[in-house]
C-alpha cells in the first residue's frame, strides 16, 4: 500500500510541479484522500522534497544545454535575472520562518481553495492581456524588473493551491514575454527554487532525523526511490507538454480546472469534509 501511495505521489508530483495546477496543493489533497498517510513516517515533508528533487533532475534534463551554458559561463545576463527573480521567495520563505503562527496556519491547508482560485485568476489574467497585446521581449531582451516582477509571482507560489509554474508563467507573459520564453523562465527558475527547497528540509533533517523514522530502511528506500522515478519521468513529459502547449494552446483550459477545482475544495471546507476546514487566522 505504501508503495503504492509513493507512486501516486510521485506521479502527482512530476505531472503537477510543471503543469500550472498547483503540484503543493494536489499532493495536501492526495494527503486527505488516503487518510493523511502523506504525513505518516514514510511520507513526511522530507519525501515530498526528494520528489521535488526528482523533478528537479527532469527540468535539468530538458534544459541541459541552457543549464551547461549558465556554468560554463556564469557571469551573464540570465544568470543575474535567476538570481534576481529568487530573491522575492528567498524573503517570502525567510517571513514564514519567523512567522510559525501564520506557516502553520497556510500549511493546514486553510487558503487551499482560494489558493487554487488565485491561480485560475492569474492565468486567465495574463492570457487576456497576451492575446490584447503584443509581446516583444525574450529571455536574451528582459531586465532586471521583468526578473523581479516573476519573481514576485513565484513567491505567491509558496502558498498551497497557487502553481509555482502558473504564477510564474503568467507573470513573464504580463511583462510581455513571448510564450516560449515565459515558459523556458519559469521551469529554469524552478532549478533554484527546489535547490533551496532541499536545503532547508535537509536542514530540518539533521536537526529532527526522526522525520523520516518509521518502518524498515528498506522499505523506506524502495518507496522513495519509485516515488522519485515516478516524478522524474512524469516530470520530464510534463515539462514537454507545457512548452508545446503555452506556446500553441495557451492556459485558459487550465484556468477552468483551476477554478472549478478552486470552487469545490471551498466547498469542502466549508463542509468541513475529509478533515479540513477554514479557520481563521489566530483562531
Amino acid at each position: 500500500m505504501k508503495i503504492l501511495i509513493a507512486l501516486l505521489l510521485g506521479l502527482v508530483q512530476g505531472l503537477c510541479e510543471f503543469l500550472p495546477v498547483s503540484s503543493s496543493g494536489h499532493l495536501y489533497l492526495v494527503e486527505k484522500l488516503t487518510g493523511g498517510a502523506v504525513g505518516e513516517g514514510y511520507f513526511g515533508s522530507f519525501f515530498v522534497v526528494m520528489l521535488h528533487v526528482a523533478t528537479l533532475i527532469a527540468v535539468l534534463f530538458v534544459y541541459r544545454e541552457q543549464v551547461g551554458a549558465i556554468l560554463r559561463h556564469p557571469l551573464q545576463p540570465l544568470t543575474l535575472y535567476l538570481i534576481v527573480a529568487t530573491l522575492p521567495t528567498v524573503a517570502a520563505a525567510l517571513i514564514l520562518k519567523k512567522w510559525d503562527a501564520l506557516d502553520a496556519w497556510i500549511e493546514n491547508g486553510n487558503l487551499l481553495g482560494v489558493s487554487f482560485l488565485l491561480t485560475a485568476a492569474f492565468l486567465t489574467v495574463s492570457e487576456l492581456l497576451c492575446r490584447r497585446r503584443k509581446p516583444k521581449k525574450s529571455i536574451g531582451t528582459m531586465r532586471w524588473t521583468d526578473a523581479l516582477a516573476i519573481g514576485g509571482m513565484q513567491a505567491i507560489g509558496i502558498l498551497p493551491g497557487v502553481s509555482r509554474s502558473g504564477a510564474t508563467i503568467a507573470g513573464a507573459l504580463g511583462r510581455r514575454m513571448d510564450r516560449r520564453s515565459a515558459a523556458d523562465f519559469s521551469f529554469l527558475l524552478s532549478v533554484p527554487a527546489i535547490l533551496g527547497a532541499l536545503i532547508l528540509e535537509l536542514y530540518k533533517l539533521v536537526k529532527t532525523p526522526a522525520a523520516v523514522a518509521g518502518g524498515s530502511v528498506f522499505e523506506f528506500g524502495a518507496t522513495l526511490i519509485l516515488g522519485m522515478l515516478a516524478a522524474a519521468i512524469s516530470g520530464y513529459f510534463a515539462v514537454r507538454f507545457m512548452i508545446r502547449l503555452v506556446t500553441k494552446k495557451g492556459l485558459f483550459g487550465f484556468a477552468v480546472y483551476t477554478a472549478v477545482l478552486g470552487v469545490a475544495v471551498l466547498i469542502l471546507q466549508l463542509t468541513k469534509t475529509l478533515g479540513f476546514g477554514f479557520t481563521p487566522f489566530g483562531g
